[in-house]
């Protein structure tokens, strides 16, 4: 997939020249609270990240722009983990962007497409995540277990579709 245009939206594959909208994103309260610290702190760290994703077959990150602006606002993921027995997908938007359906625009796009290859797709996300568990349930994900991780005090939820 390269691009497509949904509604709204345009979904395009990661590129080394989304450099500084991917610093803006892993940077913002949503993505450290829910996420995770990245350590990327600039422009290089965030293009050496990009380089990091893109040279791993385990790892896909869809940028998703507004069609009207062409300006990133989030990303939607597919990632095959070591801990999980299916791929994951995932999503995160900039705060502003949040709360106005293009994440969900997004997701059920790129779901659709990925069911076509993977019968069962999982999801995580901490039980704190009230708004991502809303919308994995808007998409047709169901509950499935726990992770727990010793590390964290707000264990994993795994869902399936």
């Amino acid at each position: 997939m390269i691009e497509n245009e949904i509604g709204r939206i345009i979904i395009s594959e990661l590129k080394a020249d989304h450099s500084a909208f991917i610093l803006e994103l892993v940077n913002s309260s949503g993505w450290k609270e829910f996420i995770g610290e990245r350590n990327v702190h600039s422009i290089e760290d965030s293009k050496i990240y990009i380089i990091n994703i893109l040279a791993n077959d385990n790892i896909k990150y869809h940028v998703v722009s507004i069609k009207s602006e062409n300006i990133p606002i989030g990303i939607v993921t597919f990632i095959k983990r070591d801990y999980l027995d299916h791929h994951d997908i995932g999503f995160a938007f900039l705060p502003e962007y949040s709360g106005h359906g293009y994440a969900f625009e997004a997701s059920k796009h790129l779901l659709d497409i990925y069911k076509l290859t993977h019968p069962i797709i999982l999801a995580t996300t901490k039980t704190s995540n009230k708004k991502s568990i809303k919308l994995l349930e808007k998409l047709g994900f169901l509950y499935s277990h726990d992770i727990n991780q010793s590390t964290e005090d707000d264990p994993l939820i795994v869902y399936q579709v």
